[in-house]
């Protein structure tokens, strides 16, 4: 399942799902645009390990939720790597957990501009590439998104729930209305996966405390997220595109 000669940008993937989705994507044979907004050391990290087995990655830094660094980012990936093969909107963020009552708009509009119209001008920038409408030669997006988004967590971050609850509708309808230009967009619903996420919302160790109510009776692993991901990206997933794929152990 080679993807030699494939280029692909990993929106926040200096850590968590989206390092392990990158080394997993060099592996098979990708060039990776590891992109991150604040820890350039660890972006550095991950390159590195990517080049020590053999692939080819660059680390970008790039805010998501502002249209101008999007814009640069994918110009250089242009220049530095070559014809874009396929996007994996994985950048997100939550804050701390809290009622609904409780949030102000600057949490709100936070949340939703990087979660939502991050992976709008992301994609934006990859169909320009992609699509047969502009002599693209095809390609795949993969959204990642969030069990969150059928679950609403309640008393945590409805308001993370409800970004992933954009993500989806936007996966199923951008799907649709670039199938016949040669671009699948699939995307993932990971939740209790063991990242770090879970420190944004200030609950380091939230997966052990409710890994009980999940029918597998464990967390999840950013590598297990990794495998579907390069799947959904791969020719193995030719015939598949709007498809929500679920990782959050039965629950």
């Amino acid at each position: 399942m080679s993807a030699a000669g494939k280029v692909v940008v990993i929106t926040g993937s200096s850590r968590g799902i989206g390092a392990a989705t990158a080394r997993l994507a060099a592996k098979q044979g990708f060039a990776v645009c590891v992109n991150y907004l604040t820890d350039a050391q660890a972006a550095a990290a991950v390159v590195e390990k990517i080049q020590q087995e053999g692939g080819r990655a660059i680390s970008l830094k790039a805010d998501v939720s502002q249209e101008r660094e999007v814009v640069q980012l994918f110009e250089t990936v242009d220049r530095q790597l070559g014809s874009l093969s396929a996007l994996v909107n994985n950048a997100g963020i939550l804050k701390a957990q809290m009622r609904v009552e409780e949030m102000d708009a600057a949490r709100l509009s936070q949340i939703f501009t990087t979660n939502i119209t991050g992976y709008f001008l992301c994609a934006r920038e990859a169909i320009r590439r992609m699509s047969t409408k502009y002599q693209g030669t095809g390609g795949a997006i993969v959204n990642v998104s969030s069990a969150a988004s059928r679950l609403g967590s309640a008393g945590e971050y409805v308001d993370y729930a409800a970004s992933k609850g954009a993500i989806d509708t936007f996966t199923i309808g951008l799907a649709q209305e670039v199938a016949a230009e040669g671009i699948r967009v699939n995307a993932v619903r990971p939740a209790f996966i063991y990242t770090d996420i879970h420190a944004s919302g200030g609950e380091p160790d939230r997966v052990e405390r409710i890994k009980n109510a999940i029918p597998m009776k464990r967390g999840g692993y950013p590598a297990e997220v990794a495998n579907a991901i390069l799947w959904l990206l791969s020719d193995a997933a030719s015939y598949v595109t709007g498809a929500l794929i679920d990782l959050a152990g039965g629950k």
